[in-house]
């Protein structure tokens, strides 16, 4: 991941508010269940190339995960083949960090299904 195509929270907080940005969760469905972004979308990693065609490309693609890891890689993709895409730098660890509301209201940063908690 190239670090002109990480985004950082407050810069994805202003896109947001301007309708800047489509946000899109690559998380699994249990990870998103846990707690995500407010007006995110949902698309797990392994359907975004079946989904890219469906994603707003009048905005800036901002994708993000728990880390910044698998969105990273997936910003990288979409911007090889020519569109504006970041990731949220940190990813939802970092968002929260920083303060920022999720939903639900009493939701967490949910753990990748598969791994144990770190």
């Amino acid at each position: 991941m190239s670090e002109e195509r990480e985004i950082s929270a407050s810069r994805v907080a202003e896109l947001l508010e301007r309708g800047e940005a489509e946000l899109v969760d690559v998380r699994t469905q249990e990870e998103r269940d846990a707690g995500r972004i407010r007006g995110s979308r949902h698309v797990p990693i392994d359907s975004l190339s079946a989904e890219a065609d469906s994603l707003n490309a009048s905005k800036t693609l901002v994708l993000y995960c728990r880390s910044g890891d698998r969105s990273g890689g997936a910003a990288d993709a979409f911007a090889a083949s020519g569109r504006e895409a970041r990731s949220l730098a940190g990813g939802l660890l970092a968002w929260v960090e920083e303060g920022r509301p999720i939903e639900p209201e009493d939701g967490e940063v949910g753990h990748p299904s598969g791994l144990p908690p770190v």
